[in-house]
């Protein structure tokens, strides 16, 4: 029997995922807490929010692991993701928008995993200065963070393909990376033969920001599937944000990100957005959590001024107007793919590499 869900476009509820275990390194399981101390909760309040604070789940930290150094603490990676998993689904069926403050972005296949407990079709808009596209056999650090992308489209270490009984998580078309900047050549070689929507940081800002954005949703079927928005803090340029463990130069500036956050929270069918990587060790004096929390208030800020009243949405809607809710299990039902051709996005023509 399918669930019912009704959107409740005033409530957010909030997730901690405090954990590194999937990281180079510590620090970033501390992100929850700093970020709700930096006034999170008051800020989406002052908006005009409904926040219900579900809390964190246990604290799982980056610790060495010389003994697989191709996939590095895998088994505490896994665990944060079965501590997670659960509490996203308890979030999307309220119908409330979770909102899931991360460590590291592994955590991004529980919060799939969690969305895809009602729904059939899943697109995530990944924004990220890294693809995260190795895997084991390719990585130069076994760093679980920088596998990701792969494991949620179905390659990678079995222990993280298999956390969904049928994968992949998301199929590839329905996966943007918005922001890349940072690719290895194993990565590059992935993007010429699997059909994952990139927008790489200098299109994006030949484009303009808005623009791209709403190109990503309409090349990932943004309007057909449930949409979750994924940000990765070190996809701001390190002119304007540090507190992270892997700051670069050039890149997306801050109000660029702003500017896209704010196109992809307005979206009718988003269903959860996940901020992970910002490391409050490497934030001495709170200046960066208060960046990441106006970042946040400013695309739901501009989500709730978008917001029509609340829908209802189960198995018996169609089309295009809602997803198909349903039951517990997995579901192999995928919706068909518009184009399965390796894409890379740019301003001057959907399908041309990068301006290379």
């Amino acid at each position: 029997m399918a669930v019912r869900i009704v959107r409740q476009p005033k409530q957010i509820v909030l997730l901690g995922a405090p954990t590194s275990a999937a990281a180079l390194g510590a620090g970033h399981e501390k992100a929850p807490q700093a970020l709700r101390a930096a006034g999170l909760v008051e800020r989406l309040q002052s908006l005009g929010y409904s926040v219900t604070d579900m809390g964190d789940d246990p604290v799982t930290m980056y610790q060495p692991d010389e003994e697989s150094p191709r996939a590095r603490n895998l088994p505490w990676v896994v665990k944060a993701l079965e501590a997670l998993k659960p509490r996203v689904e308890a979030a999307v069926k309220t119908g409330g928008l979770p909102l899931i403050v991360s460590g590291d972005c592994s955590s991004a296949l529980a919060v799939i995993a969690g969305v895809r407990r009602y729904y059939r079709g899943a697109s995530i808009m990944y924004m990220d200065r890294d693809a995260d596209l190795n895997i084991p056999a390719t990585s130069p650090s076994g760093c679980v963070d920088g596998m990701v992308v792969s494991h949620l489209t179905g390659r990678g270490a079995a222990e993280m393909v298999r956390f969904w009984g049928e994968p992949p998580l998301v199929r590839d078309p329905d996966v943007a990376l918005f922001g890349v900047d940072r690719l290895d050549p194993p990565e590059e070689e992935m993007l010429s033969r699997f059909p994952i929507r990139t927008f790489r940081a200098n299109d994006i800002q030949r484009m303009g920001a808005v623009a791209a954005a709403e190109m990503a949703v309409e090349r990932i079927h943004g309007g057909k599937n449930e949409l979750v928005v994924h940000l990765d803090v070190d996809v701001i340029a390190s002119e304007d944000f540090q507190a992270t463990d892997l700051p670069g130069a050039g890149g997306l500036r801050l109000e660029e990100v702003r500017r896209a956050l704010e196109v992809f929270a307005k979206q009718e069918r988003l269903v959860a957005f996940e901020v992970a990587a910002y490391n409050p060790e490497r934030d001495s004096d709170g200046r960066g959590a208060r960046i990441v929390v106006d970042l946040i208030a400013a695309a739901l800020g501009a989500r709730l001024q978008s917001q029509a009243e609340p829908a209802t949405v189960g198995a018996e809607t169609s089309g295009t107007s809602a997803a198909a809710a349903i039951p517990a299990e997995p579901s192999a039902s995928e919706p068909p793919a518009t184009d399965d051709s390796p894409a890379t996005d740019s301003p001057e023509q959907a399908t041309s590499a990068s301006g290379e």
